[in-house]
């Protein structure tokens, strides 16, 4: 059973990112094994309800969580909509799976004072690596960006006069974020900084590396992480923390939830609404301390 074709569906018509290519193409060659040698099942014509329904069994018996059972189900649930649609098969013995029920999990987030001790008492230091460190840092939390939206910015993606970001999120789909005088200046030292260092650098990627040439991934992750474990004791230390925090701190302050998804390049309002849990959770606290009824129900 060969994944190529849908590969490069993925990647070239649905334009997801080389981390989610990945995760596919193992999660479907993992079932494939599972059928070789469970069922001597070689191709998808020969694949019914119950295969499927054996290998989630056995994913789940191998201690595999039920969130991971979901995500793997979902590239299966692609492949085959993608097989049908070219004609290869008649049926998608995905379509009345019922899948094992999750928990709901809150996303990690930085304090918002933690925050603050980061972006605006932390010592940086001078010079380019400074500045790029700083930026870096400052995109994440002030405009909510995936760590691939950051590496894929470009010089002509960031509009100072205007104030604006140009991101190219999941799917190519382009978003604009606005942004304030704060970030406006980080911008600009920045870019001071990178003329200077690196005044005839052929990349047009707005963050560069030590080398001067595009910053990639990791090394975007081991920056986050060291910043972080300076003024947080979360066990997550991620970009994707930053945007976390990014999210929940609008959504703490006030911020209309259409506003956050369209800030984040969410297409459905459901993926933004987990950022309203901690919101809640912070009105309950108010009330029990300030509400009358509340107080006169305390224990004494």
């Amino acid at each position: 059973m060969k994944l190529d074709a849908f590969l490069q569906y993925l990647k070239f018509e649905k334009r997801f990112s080389p981390h989610t290519l990945i995760a596919y193409e193992g999660d479907l060659k993992q079932f494939q094994e599972f059928l070789s040698s469970v069922f001597d099942i070689h191709t998808p014509q020969q694949i019914s309800a119950l295969h499927v329904r054996s290998w989630m069994v056995n994913l789940l018996g191998n201690d595999c969580s039920a969130r991971s059972v979901h995500r793997k189900i979902s590239s299966l649930k692609s492949w085959f909509r993608f097989l049908r649609k070219r004609g290869e098969v008649t049926h998608n013995p995905t379509q009345q799976l019922v899948l094992p029920k999750t928990g709901k999990r809150l996303p990690v987030v930085v304090e918002q004072k933690e925050m603050e001790t980061l972006l605006d008492r932390m010592e940086f230091g001078e010079g380019f690596a400074a500045e790029r460190d700083r930026i870096a840092l400052e995109l994440l939390y002030q405009a909510g960006l995936r760590r691939a939206e950051l590496v894929g910015l470009k010089l002509s993606d960031a509009d100072l006069d205007n104030r604006m970001l140009r991101v190219f999120g999941k799917g190519a789909k382009e978003r604009l974020i606005p942004f304030g005088k704060a970030l406006e200046t980080c911008l600009h030292n920045y870019l001071e900084a990178r003329g200077s260092e690196f005044p005839k650098a052929d990349s047009e990627a707005l963050l560069l590396s030590d080398k001067g040439k595009a910053m990639y991934p990791e090394q975007i992750y081991q920056l986050v992480h060291r910043y972080l474990s300076a003024v947080t004791t979360t066990e997550q230390r991620s970009p994707h923390v930053l945007r976390h925090s990014f999210a929940t701190h609008l959504s703490n302050n006030g911020a209309d939830l259409n506003a956050v998804k369209a800030l984040l390049g969410h297409s459905s309002l459901a993926a933004t609404q987990v950022y309203m849990h901690n919101s809640i959770e912070r009105l309950r606290q108010v009330y029990l301390q300030a509400h009358p009824k509340a107080l006169k129900n305390k224990p004494q």
